[in-house]
């Protein structure tokens, strides 16, 4: 497991390199290094909802509005265990709380 310390610059780093819009959310580049896509994962973790099971074609709903390439998003919150999947890919579900992790509105 990939322990990342985030500080505010950071943050606003990302926020400024990558982020068009705040609300709605909107990324205009998903970047490699990992604690920058750790970061932009946070904040998309917070848009979708706790408790709730979605579809995969759901999940993508929530997902394409926010970045075009909703299918690496997707997987992204899967590699970072933020959200679980059935093995089938049929159903989708926030694992990670997301008051646990960045408060970044």
């Amino acid at each position: 497991m990939v322990v990342f310390t985030v500080s505010t610059p950071d943050i606003e780093h990302v926020r400024s390199t990558c982020v068009s819009s705040q609300k709605p959310l909107r990324i205009s580049l998903f970047p490699a290094k990992q604690k920058r896509k750790f970061i932009l994962l946070c904040m998309i973790m917070h848009e979708i909802e706790p408790n709730r099971m979605y579809t995969e074609k759901e999940i993508n709903e929530v997902i394409k509005p926010i970045y075009h390439d909703y299918v690496t998003i997707r997987r992204a919150l899967v590699d970072y265990r933020f959200i679980d999947r059935k093995a089938d890919g049929s159903s989708y579900w926030l694992i990670a709380n997301p008051m646990n992790y960045l408060a970044y509105q």
